[in-house]
């Protein structure tokens, strides 16, 4: 380290607005900050999400990547041209992400992987002194949520969950006003995913590995099993292995909203029903149909998620509302409003949405980082382990068919067979770490 401002970048522990410039435009821009004053990223998994977010980065000044891993060959290649395409130098590139970690240049990492990939990845680069931002959900299974939220605890760097609505300027603006009280009592909030973008995912047969896929590597600690292109790029998420389904690939950004404007984190208990309704003979697991209600025992909460339907509560694809004696406030993306109960407050028209959330939450980590503030993190590990522990509960009730109760201090649930679905198994030599 040869600056006080990298060694503090490099130390800072656990939003101020800044320069956020657009994609377009980054070519050369960076240069105009001293390399003293650099921030380096490394990121793994790069095909999708991963992507967007180190963009989102880069639209930041002061930030350079110098290292990409990915157990695709041809996403490597592509994303090191797409960088140097907007007038970066090329990163280094890495199939195994842990030979990446090993660059002490690296200030933050971001991980982008599969969902059973975030405990490892997160916890391998906390324990080489990395700054994290992940991807939501936090992890993939009550377990990992725990082991990570004591992993971030334990080595006290920062850390930012990728719930980028946290960020999102009209989300605070609901916010506010729904703790202003004018709602009156809240009896019922609701939060939805209709997805009719997605359709059946048709049974194929197991193939060759494509070429200059680690396929070994990408399974990581799940089940070894043959190559199927259903189980891999996007439609991982489909399998329990991998993801869990709607409810925490939607369910964590709209569920936090609800924790977040209730003022709440655990639930006394949830049951949920659904199943394989839409595409019931597809290759799909998790289901494509699902109710979870939660008992918070002076509110309740209603997660819905359809796959194959476009058209959810109050004429909208996903969102949230807050049901409340006055009226009803009802958010999502595009913006929020408020509708009165028999006229007992002024309705508020639609507020529309302004600026970009997933731009905002990386400036607000790297401000958090650079000032050394970890009290403003928008999404910070309590933001992340509260909700991610949430949608799991709703996903294991579902799979128990039990009505399921949490016990925070025991960290157990009420029910054994819903306890053998808090710690996954872990494959192929790869170890659940220890915290």
């Amino acid at each position: 380290m040869k600056s006080t401002r990298r060694n503090f970048i490099k130390t800072a522990s656990v939003i101020a607005a800044g320069s956020v410039i657009p994609v377009e435009a980054l070519s050369g821009k960076n240069l105009t900050v001293a390399p003293s004053d650099k921030i380096h990223v490394g990121l793994i998994g790069a095909r999708s999400q991963g992507y967007s977010d180190l963009v989102a980065f880069l639209k930041n000044p002061e930030v350079q990547c110098i290292a990409i891993s990915d157990i695709d060959q041809s996403i490597l290649a592509g994303r090191v041209n797409d960088i140097t395409k907007l007038g970066y130098s090329k990163p280094a590139i890495f199939s195994d992400y842990r030979k990446m970690l090993e660059n002490k240049d690296i200030d933050i990492v971001i991980v982008g992987t599969p969902d059973h990939w975030h405990c490892l990845q997160f916890v391998h680069s906390l324990e080489a002194g990395k700054h994290v931002y992940v991807e939501k959900p936090l992890g993939n299974s009550i377990a990992e949520i725990n082991i990570m939220h004591s992993a971030a605890k334990k080595h006290g760097k920062m850390v930012q969950v990728g719930q980028w609505q946290r960020s999102q300027p009209h989300f605070v603006d609901a916010i506010n006003y729904l703790k202003s009280g004018r709602l009156g009592r809240i009896r019922t909030c609701k939060a939805w995913s209709y997805v009719d973008w997605k359709g059946a995912v048709p049974k194929v047969p197991d193939s060759a590995v494509p070429e200059g896929v680690d396929y070994d590597r990408w399974l990581g600690p799940a089940p070894k099993r043959p190559f199927n292109i259903n189980r891999f790029h996007f439609t991982w998420r489909w399998y329990w292995e991998y993801g869990n389904g709607l409810m925490t690939d939607w369910g964590v950004h709209l569920i936090d909203y609800i924790l977040y404007g209730m003022n709440r984190t655990i639930p006394s208990s949830v049951m949920a029903i659904g199943g394989k309704y839409a595409f019931p003979d597809d290759d799909m697991v998790t289901p494509d149909t699902m109710t979870a209600v939660y008992d918070f025992r002076d509110f309740t909460m209603i997660w819905e998620h359809t796959i194959g339907i476009g058209l959810g509560n109050w004429r909208r694809p996903h969102g949230m509302s807050y049901i409340g004696e006055n009226g009803t406030l009802v958010l999502d993306r595009n913006g929020w409003e408020v509708v009165p109960e028999k006229q007992k407050i002024e309705a508020v028209p639609v507020q529309k949405n302004v600026g970009n959330g997933l731009d905002l939450h990386a400036r607000n980590f790297l401000e958090c980082i650079k000032n050394n503030t970890p009290q403003n993190l928008h999404a910070d590990i309590d933001v992340a382990r509260n909700v991610a522990l949430v949608a799991q509960m709703g996903n294991i009730a579902y799979r128990t068919g039990e009505k399921v109760s949490w016990d925070d201090a025991k960290q157990l649930f009420g029910s054994e067979n819903a306890n053998k679905l808090i710690i996954p198994v872990y494959n192929n030599g790869y170890k659940l770490p220890k915290y």
